[in-house]
């Protein structure tokens, strides 16, 4: 959806004019520079190394929300993730570190839901895992459990959050955060972590340290490999289930394992 240009008809039929004047949502969703009138609109993007301390580089993504929405995603995609790089015979394999359908609605969730009149939001990006910001308590009667499972949409900013629907971003069924854990379920992340700080809400997306891309790189090999799946669908794996896994003897099963 690109920004639109002024229709006073269109305006007023999104609820975005009142007496012949703009509101706030307006300049928020299509002003060209909308940080002239709310300076803290910009989303604040940082790749972290070894600690919050240890900021490698940043961007600012500053614009009206519509145009951001995808400039950001662009950024993690192409700038702040690395991808996994694989090769299935003379296929290159590349594979994203985060479903895209989690990243979305992480953005979606920090950007219109938050409180426009404090500070930006913040994107973090460390080695493991990839933490979204964004200023604004959750709405009276309603927990970070509850936004794991079935609730009712409050959204903070009506207006913004009608005018997304409305443009295909958002459903209005408050099922953002679930959408969140359902793609890093069948992509085989860890749980997402969501918790109240600072006034805000922090979403946390871990990476998948078991990812056979990244072990490979780790120097297991193959039986190894077997071995890391069998634990992840059974909880453990003895002696004697990695020789039939395998298909090996004793020494070398105790050789891979005390490895691992």
């Amino acid at each position: 959806m690109e920004r639109l240009k002024y229709s006073p008809e269109l305006f007023d039929k999104l609820r975005l004019t009142e007496n012949g004047q703009l509101k706030r949502a307006t300049i928020v969703l299509f002003a060209k520079e909308p940080d002239k009138f709310f300076p803290n609109t910009s989303v604040k993007i940082g790749r972290f190394g070894k600690d919050d301390a240890d900021l490698i580089f940043q961007e600012n993504e500053e614009g009206c929300l519509i145009v951001i929405l995808q400039s950001i995603l662009n950024q993690l995609q192409h700038k702040f993730l690395v991808r996994e790089i694989s090769f299935e015979g003379l296929k290159r394999i590349e594979r994203s570190a985060y479903p895209v359908e989690a990243l979305r609605e992480a953005i979606l969730n920090a950007c219109v839901h938050r409180n426009y009149m404090g500070a930006p939001t913040q994107i973090r990006v460390y080695d493991d895992k990839i933490i979204f910001w964004n200023e604004g308590a959750l709405p009276e009667g309603l927990s970070v459990e509850a936004l794991k499972g079935f609730h009712a949409s409050q959204p903070r900013n009506v207006l913004v959050a009608d005018v997304c629907f409305k443009g295909g971003y958002i459903d209005s069924w408050g099922r953002g955060i679930q959408k969140i854990f359902s793609a890093c379920k069948i992509a085989g992340l860890p749980e997402p972590e969501i918790k109240e700080f600072q006034n805000g809400l922090l979403v946390t997306l871990f990476k998948n340290h078991l990812s056979p891309e990244r072990l490979t790189k780790l120097g297991l090999n193959e039986r190894q490999l077997k071995a890391v799946e069998f634990v992840k669908e059974n909880g453990r794996i003895t002696n004697k289930d990695y020789q039939k896994l395998n298909l090996i003897a004793k020494p070398t099963a105790k050789r891979d394992l005390s490895r691992l």
